[in-house]
């Protein structure tokens, strides 16, 4: 069925439901499992100092996240690969589901509200519409 899934994770409620399902479907598949968390940097970043600030940041607040997924996939005997990325969340994620090549992207809902949805779109939106792979959205 799937030889490799890939599952991006925020660390918000909705990530950790997507990482579960995804570890469940690596399971029943045999697929190999691939967590990419995005750290987002400014826009226009004035020195690079701050580029490597906002690394920094990104491996300390995901290290946690990682721990914990890579405790879940160990309980439930799932390979798991993470990449922990600085960048633009929705390029980063579709590049990467093109390189491995994933034959499934699972990833969590968004939280904004339905005015902000309606009128701006999710990244959810995004990655559906720009996955090369299908997309799975677990609420």
């Amino acid at each position: 069925m799937y030889k490799t899934i890939l599952q991006a994770n925020d660390g918000s409620a909705g990530a950790d439901k997507a990482l579960v399902l995804a570890l469940d479907l690596a399971k029943l598949s045999g697929a190999e499992l691939h967590m990419i968390c995005v750290e987002e940097i400014s826009e226009f970043p004035e020195i690079i100092g701050e580029v490597r600030e906002e690394k920094r940041f990104a491996d300390r607040r995901y290290r946690p996240i990682v721990r914990r997924a890579e405790q879940l996939a160990e309980e439930k005997g799932v390979k798991l690969v993470t990449h922990i990325v600085t960048g633009h969340p929705v390029r980063d994620i579709i590049m990467l589901a093109g390189d491995l090549p994933a034959d499934l992207l699972v990833i969590g809902a968004t939280g904004h509200s339905t005015f902000y949805e309606r009128v701006l779109g999710t990244r959810a939106d995004r990655l559906v519409d720009l996955s090369p792979c299908p997309v799975l959205v677990a609420k």
